[in-house]
């Protein structure tokens, strides 16, 4: 087995692997390393870390203070605003010293006794990553199912515990989601069982409490497609949804006879998208119907859902992306989005009032919170901008007032949030479109180029990042640097043309795009590019990829954590999890046109022999999303060809998956060695 000493970087053996697609020849010498079990590769991975340990030495105390600087700033004893449901207040709550959350209820008030649900820092003990997920609590409020996923894989074990003597019963289902859900009859609960190799969500069955055997509802056959099951709000259906990158389909059971037959709401009809929501005896769906590319709500009756029946509730807009509902008995409330700003519009259902709640910047982000009862007339929303800590706000819908039930602490003598200032400026891509960026830093800056900037994106599968608050954040920029996410296409932060603008054949438009936002930086003298920094990760890894292959001369540094970056190789193995649900968002390979162009981008496929960014590149090794062996092969190939003596480092969790380590502060040790890499690339080191 190949030894390597700490002090020089891995050289990965290679082992010639041919690939052969539409007659067009690859040569992967790492292919070998797709194989986590064994000792060479486990040794390789071992190797980087140590040779990521020995050159970050230096930077070791800096990371600790790091750690506790931004460990710090967050309050330890900290608890969740109540909210109530079927008649119990549910508080989450964390105690000083310990990871991770406990959940507990009060029944009717918040003076009454505390009772437990879950303390995940008992269930967490002995295990190096403990995830609970999916709590459901049974109608009669007795008993709770929820999901735990011990290696980081996003596959859960559901369990199911008794709320009175805290005996968990010997029901024990594997390989699912971890979410699940009751009918009314407090026996019978609903999940999704994942595949055992992709982990693709298919199959919905049925399990009654204290039976050994589930029963099969339903299978989902297209491998382009996930499954999921869950309640409605008004607690009427059990719902069944099947959903692909363009496609839904939904299913519905009345809840009261969980022995019944699911029914097809509506049958898939590619590109058809649609959700839906049900009050009193209509369903209200979000959907794209008749070319409503920005989305449109409509409505239909319960006994009559044919989509010839579907009537308009609030008509499709160009210039006003549709992004969900709340409903309540008097009110509908309605997510939007407006050239990139979020907007809550509330509106009764009797049209006497219809009025947008106001915000006065342009760098925030509001969203609808936990609403679980339908007879209030509180409406729950969050706040928070890149200046302003996170809040939880009651509105009263009638009166028109609100309440801010708790602002997020920062403890941190020093904080003042008068103290920053953000904006948001504009670059032009090459064909043109005007690209935002949300930017934030302490005021007193000034723009001469010499500051150090952190470019932050993500660019894929219309997830939008909005400008959000981040005590961990205040650690750079304290340090002198700005902060600038980059609103660029594949998000949906303006409209959902901004997503199909930068998915399948405009997927280069996404790097494209970042490259602009960089080069205006420098323009405009934010920056220049001794002290530009880039990050992202996942499909944002591989958003870093493609900008360091096309223009690594920008960049001072990157940090590319959990990188998807070998595009072909993966999205051609479909026993990959997720590959073929994700053919509508970059293309299907087995047709030589997706072929040839993911080719063009690939970052792995595109490594040449030129010089590169500083870069820190980190995985997991249980990774479900994207698979370790993408980043450890992208390194090797880097380190073999690239002309420069930069720095390169490989940061393999052998305990984590894709979000990294599990417990609330273990994650800071990850923020902590990324900060202290770009700290120590601008010689800062205190």
């Amino acid at each position: 087995m190949t030894k390597f000493p700490k002090a020089f970087p891995p050289s990965a053996k290679k082992i010639q692997h041919t690939l052969k697609e539409h007659n067009d020849v690859r040569i992967d010498n790492y292919f070998w390393m797709k194989d986590r079990e064994h000792p060479e590769v486990v040794n390789y991975l071992n190797a980087e870390n140590d040779y990521c340990e020995s050159q970050m030495a230096h930077t070791k105390d800096f990371q600790k203070d790091l750690y506790e600087e931004m460990k710090a700033r967050i309050k330890e004893d900290d608890s969740s605003v109540p909210y109530k449901y079927n008649g119990y207040w549910y508080i989450t709550k964390f105690e000083k010293g310990k990871d991770y959350p406990i959940y507990t209820r009060k029944k009717d008030s918040l003076d009454n006794t505390e009772e437990l649900v879950f303390d995940c820092n008992k269930m967490a003990k002995g295990e190096s990553y403990f995830k609970l997920a999916g709590i459901s609590i049974s109608p009669d409020n007795k008993l709770v199912s929820y999901g735990i996923d011990l290696t980081g894989r996003r596959n859960y074990t559901i369990h199911v515990k008794n709320l009175k003597t805290h005996k968990v019963a010997a029901d024990k289902i594997e390989s699912t989601t971890g979410s699940s859900s009751w009918a009314n009859d407090n026996k019978t609960l609903f999940y999704t069982k994942k595949d055992e190799v992709t982990l693709r969500a298919y199959q919905i069955f049925k399990h009654r409490l204290g039976e050994t055997k589930d029963e099969l509802v339903f299978e989902e056959g297209d491998d382009t497609f996930g499954a999921a099951v869950y309640k409605s709000k008004s607690r009427k259906y059990i719902i069944i949804a099947c959903y692909s990158t363009l496609t839904n389909e939904y299913h519905i059971l009345n809840a009261d006879h969980p022995d019944g037959e699911f029914e097809v709401f509506q049958p898939r009809v590619r590109g058809l998208e649609y959700s839906i929501s049900h009050y009193d005896n209509h369903f209200y769906i979000l959907t794209n119907k008749d070319r409503a590319t920005n989305f449109k709500l409509m409505k239909v009756t319960e006994g009559d859902r044919e989509i010839e029946n579907w009537e308009d509730v609030i008509a499709h807009r160009n210039d006003v992306l549709f992004e969900g509902i709340d409903i309540f008995k008097d009110y509908l409330v309605i997510s939007e989005r407006s050239n990139g700003l979020n907007q809550i519009r509330i509106k009764r259902w009797d049209n006497t009032e219809d009025f947008y709640l106001p915000f006065n910047t342009e760098t925030y982000t509001c969203y609808t919170s936990v609403n679980v009862d339908f007879d209030t007339e509180i409406l729950r929303y969050g706040y928070n901008s890149l200046t302003t800590p996170a809040s939880v706000i009651d509105f009263n819908m009638r009166t028109q007032s609100k309440t801010v039930l708790k602002e997020q602490d920062v403890l941190d003598k020093n904080f003042n949030k008068e103290n920053y200032t953000s904006e948001r400026i504009w670059a032009e891509a090459e064909d043109g479109t005007k690209i935002p960026m949300s930017v934030v830093y302490k005021k007193g800056i000034k723009k001469d180029g010499t500051n150090p900037v952190l470019q932050y994106a993500y660019g894929s599968y219309g997830s939008t990042v909005d400008p959000y608050f981040s005590t961990i954040r205040l650690s750079l920029l304290d340090r002198g640097f700005i902060y600038v996410i980059a609103h660029i296409r594949g998000g949906e932060y303006l409209g959902r043309q901004w997503y199909e603008d930068g998915k399948l054949l405009n997927k280069k438009n996404t790097f494209s795009d970042f490259i602009a936002c960089s080069i205006h930086l420098i323009k405009e003298r934010y920056t220049s590019s001794k002290h530009l920094y880039a990050m992202g990760g996942s499909a944002g890894g591989l958003l870093m990829g493609a900008i360091i292959n096309e223009a690594p001369e920008l960049y001072n540094g990157v940090v590319a954590s959990v990188p998807f970056v070998d595009v072909i190789t993966t999205m051609l193995d479909d026993s990959i999890p997720l590959t073929t649900g994700e053919y509508d968002e970059w293309g299907n390979p087995n047709d030589i046109l997706y072929y040839n162009y993911m080719k063009s981008y690939s970052p792995y496929d595109n490594v040449e022999a030129k010089d590169y960014p500083n870069m820190l590149v980190t995985t997991g090794l249980h990774d479900s999303q994207v698979q370790y062996w993408e980043p450890a092969k992208w390194v090797a190939k880097l380190r073999d060809l690239k002309t420069d003596s930069n720095k390169l480092y490989l940061k393999t969790n052998m305990d984590a998956g894709h979000g990294g380590a599990s417990g609330r502060f273990e994650s800071l040790k990850e923020d902590a060695e990324e900060f202290a890499f770009l700290l120590d690339l601008e010689g800062i080191s205190s």
